[in-house]
């Protein structure tokens, strides 16, 4: 039997990025990591198999320390995505009540999406910010001074904590969605419901720059599901696009598309093609299918000869 693989994920244990990884098919180890870099480090060192970690959410958008990793760690690709809904509960060490909480421990952005429900509930309540949902419930299961966390649910598990309230995150269609990174490899077959990722560099800063990069999409009928803007650094003016084009790399409208990128731009960082998570079949609006480019070719081939 294949050993089980290792999967390192941002952690702490009870994040929701755990949840993300669990959602990866075979049997695998989970091994939490302080950062999104620390898990990308120990895919390319061979410390784990896979990482999994946040690139964006719904309500918040892009994760900027995923995006930033993926553009200045060379060696990694992308092979797949999972999404993980957003739940806030609030849960408490066994035995407190609700109207003796005082002080809840929480990330900043799960406060801000469960506030409506603690002024209701909990109007006089003070807010400790945490660096992540997990780690608030940690600390408070470790003797925390405050009264409760706010944390996804299996966190109360973990810590040996009680949910006073489930669901109390203000939009209930909050997800998040994450990478399945791995070392760079040949990309995976297509599968009809795929996506590509890549990194674009502008060359310069100059009117028309931005159109032009997207028109190497546009002109092909390739619609962009996420576009990104990131400081490459160097200079004020100087940007990078982290890019989700709908399609596969066996596309022959996303093929022309990343050698229009290649002509146009100083760098682009190809980040694999993988499924989608939604399933949602990827096609090319206009005449832009496999079977319009390679009738297009034979015509051209014809001409030629």
């Amino acid at each position: 039997m294949a050993e089980p693989r290792k999967i390192a994920y941002l952690g702490p244990e009870g994040t929701f990025t755990e949840m993300a990884a669990r959602q990866l098919p075979g049997e695998n180890v989970l091994a939490p990591v302080a950062s999104v870099t620390d898990a990308l480090d120990a895919v390319l060192h061979g410390e784990a198999d896979r990482a999994v970690v946040p690139i964006e959410n719904s309500i918040e958008g892009g994760v900027s320390a995923t995006a930033d990793a993926l553009a200045n760690i060379p060696g990694v690709q992308i092979f797949g995505e999972y999404l993980v809904p957003v739940t806030f509960d609030l849960m408490a060490k066994p035995g407190t009540q609700l109207v003796k909480i005082a002080e809840v421990l929480t990330h900043p952005v799960a406060y801000a999406q469960s506030r409506k429900w603690l002024e209701a509930n909990l109007s006089s309540h003070t807010h400790i910010p945490a660096a992540s949902t997990a780690a608030a419930a940690k600390a408070l299961a470790n003797g925390s001074t405050a009264d409760a966390a706010i944390a996804a649910s299996v966190a109360a598990d973990i810590y040996g904590l009680e949910v006073l309230a489930s669901d109390i995150g203000e939009n209930k269609a909050a997800q998040t969605r994450f990478l399945e990174i791995g070392k760079r490899a040949k990309p995976q077959p297509p599968t009809g419901s795929d996506k590509t990722s890549v990194i674009v560099e502008l060359p310069d800063d100059r009117p028309g720059g931005l159109l032009e990069m997207l028109e190497q999409f546009a002109a092909r009928g390739v619609n962009l599901s996420r576009i990104e803007s990131r400081p490459i650094g160097d200079r004020f003016g100087r940007y990078r696009f982290n890019i989700d084009a709908e399609g596969h790399i066996e596309d022959e409208a996303i093929a022309e598309a990343l050698m229009g990128l290649h002509r146009f731009s100083p760098k682009v960082i190809f980040l694999g093609c993988y499924p989608r998570a939604d399933k949602t079949e990827s096609h090319h609006e206009g005449n832009n299918s496999n079977s319009d480019y390679q009738s297009a070719k034979a015509w051209l081939d014809d001409l030629r000869s």
